[in-house]
């Protein structure tokens, strides 16, 4: 058998039936179904390779905290930072081949094709754009069916755009095209993340980006259907309105148990001698504390803001049961999202503030799809101009195939199906 899993950023069941216009929606049976908690980028997709929860695969968030380092490590892409038997290894071991374009965590033996960007950065500035492929060559033959290389800045940054989605989405058809691609072919289209957060799913430009999505589906549907491919399109997450931050490093360095070392007036985090650290990552937070006799009392200081629905302890069933996980996790109240930061003055921000460092930075930072005027070609440390986030499992998220499937409940359902197909 040959499948071709598309899995589309933000794509809720809500958002495809506002917004969809093409006919390749009529082709293929439409479903909403359920993500998993938290329902941000890495621990939704190694849930649906594992067929599993982030308890048991330990993928808590984008990132993980690495307890002897005392420190964070966000966007790592190693495919050993996840545990669990992904749902093809059975398929693999009886011949079939499995490909991963642009899927996180992914870099390591569990499939046969492998594309992630993998930038060189210069040790005296600038970055050298380039691809991890497997094969060696498998990025470079691309480019050249394509006709262009992939533009790292259209994939992250305030120069988001469809050209990162549009590269993927032609770079598939061309592997597809060439009779190289995988038997079970997984890709990941970013382009929805982008306008969503930095517009809200109110804008009026949601619906011409998702035209553009649209698009590019419609190119990987046909050359599916004409290469013998069945095809699968689902959604990770929701995002809804962003209206209100919260900063819970902020909350633990006002009460003590927060460090911070000062470097030229700068606050850089030191998490060597903090007693409590949070990890924050759209709307969920792991909080990560050295002292037991801590937990309780801070998990209360949490519990008093408003603007936080849930603090997750260790004494609830809700709480995820990982090594990974932080001893509190948080989760923001519809519509907030946490944010780094613990200074409170401007000139007190460290220098990566204002920069796109997605692997420095103690957490995800949504500003970084913005530009400040000045310095030029800054970005925005206001938090304010953030108007979509993500990472509750209040809304379903859309699953569409073009085969029947039968009932499909959550994407770990959805998982276990292809598993069966397989």
């Amino acid at each position: 058998m040959k499948l071709l899993v598309i899995e589309c950023a933000a794509l809720g069941y809500e958002l495809l039936k506002r917004h969809s216009t093409s006919a390749l929606w009529e082709n293929l049976r439409i479903s909403q179904i359920a993500t998993v908690f938290p329902a941000v980028t890495c621990s939704v997709q190694a849930s649906f390779r594992t067929a599993s929860l982030p308890e048991k695969h330990g993928m808590v968030a984008n990132g993980i905290f690495d307890r002897k380092l005392k420190k964070p490590l966000f966007w790592e892409q190693s495919s050993e930072l996840y545990g669990g038997e992904r749902f093809w290894c059975e398929f693999r071991k009886n011949g079939g081949t499995v490909g991963q374009i642009c899927w996180q965590q992914s870099l390591g033996t569990d499939a046969d094709i492998i594309l992630s960007p993998a930038p060189i950065h210069k040790h005296h500035g600038g970055m050298i754009q380039d691809f991890f492929a497997k094969p060696a060559d498998l990025y470079k033959k691309l480019c050249v069916k394509t006709g262009k290389k992939f533009n790292l800045h259209s994939y992250w940054g305030p120069f988001t755009s469809s050209k990162s989605t549009e590269w993927i989405a032609d770079a598939a058809v061309e592997l597809i095209k060439s009779g190289e691609a995988a038997d079970l072919q997984l890709v990941y289209l970013p382009q929805m993340d982008y306008v969503l957060q930095k517009f809200g799913p109110g804008s009026k430009k949601v619906g011409r980006a998702f035209r553009e999505l649209e698009s590019n589906l419609e190119k990987l549907a046909n050359i599916a259907k004409t290469s013998g491919y069945e095809i699968i399109i689902f959604g990770d997450y929701a995002i809804e309105e962003a209206t209100q931050v919260i900063y819970p490093n902020k909350i633990l360095r006002d009460a003590g148990l927060f460090s911070t070392r000062n470097v030229n007036g700068m606050l850089y985090p030191d998490i060597y001698t903090s007693r409590a650290f949070a990890m924050v990552d759209h709307q969920i937070a792991h909080v990560y504390i050295n002292d037991q006799n801590d937990i309780a009392k801070t998990a209360q200081r949490f519990r008093e803001c408003d603007a936080i629905r849930k603090v997750h302890t260790a004494d609830d069933k809700t709480y995820i049961r990982n090594p990974q996980s932080g001893e509190i996790i948080l989760e923001a109240a519809q519509g907030a999202w946490f944010a780094y930061p613990w200074w409170n003055e401007s000139n007190e921000k460290p220098d990566y503030a204002t920069h796109v460092d997605i692997h420095n930075k103690p957490g995800f930072d949504p500003c970084e799809l913005f530009l400040e005027l000045w310095p030029p070609m800054s970005i925005s440390t206001d938090t304010s101009k953030v108007k979509g986030t993500h990472g509750l499992t209040d809304k379903p998220v859309a699953w569409a195939s073009s085969m029947d499937m039968g009932k499909i409940n959550s994407i770990i359902d959805g998982a276990k199906k292809i598993k069966e197909i397989l």
